[in-house]
């Protein structure tokens, strides 16, 4: 399934914006107060994953796979929770925050799959779920790698906290997703870059 409608470019503007201005007031210890959305399509309940990366290298990542709250607010959230509470990495920094660069992944609705085949490199995102263990990797991430399907699958599986060749058990449930991907090297000039 592809998503509806893209958002504009002033949109994704805005959803950087949003990012970067929330982890800026957490850093200055004020709490971020949301502004109205610029546009009906931010207020729309969506998934979404803020993804953050000092000098090419991965700094954090967290997201909602489905949507819980406006986009604009998930972002906010997000943005924040891939900043200061990724278990993978110590909270930023203030002498990091002119050296990250935001990228924002919003997601399709989840799409259940029973062929393992149906999986496209390069246009899916992957989600493994076998009972409580669930594991979630976005569409950029195998392009990124340098993986085909089956590795794919399998850093999935792995990523659940499962052995890597799950995916082909009974049991194990697959889904996709797009995702539409933007960051702040498409969009160089931002008002609170520095």
């Amino acid at each position: 399934m592809e998503l509806e409608d893209e958002l504009t470019t002033e949109e994704r503007a805005e959803l950087l914006r949003i990012a970067r201005k929330a982890i800026k007031e957490k850093l200055e210890g004020r709490t971020w107060n949301p502004e109205e959305p610029l546009t009906e399509r931010l207020a729309r309940v969506q998934g979404a994953f803020v993804t953050l990366h000092e000098e090419g290298q991965l700094r954090g990542c967290i997201g909602y796979i489905c949507g819980l709250k406006p986009l604009y607010l998930t972002i906010a959230e997000m943005a924040r929770a891939a900043a200061f509470s990724d278990p993978r990495f110590m909270p930023l920094e203030p002498q990091e925050f002119d050296k990250i660069d935001i990228e924002i992944t919003v997601l399709s609705p989840l799409q259940r799959i029973d062929d393992p085949e149906r999986v496209e490199v390069g246009k899916h995102g992957l989600v493994v779920r076998q009972g409580p263990y669930q594991g979630v990797l976005l569409p950029q991430v195998p392009v990124e790698q340098g993986w085909d399907r089956e590795t794919f699958l399998s850093h999935t599986c792995l990523k659940a906290g499962l052995p890597r060749d799950c995916w082909k058990e009974a049991g194990t449930e697959l889904f996709t997703f797009t995702g539409e991907v933007f960051g702040e090297k498409s969009h160089p000039t931002h008002p609170l870059r520095g």
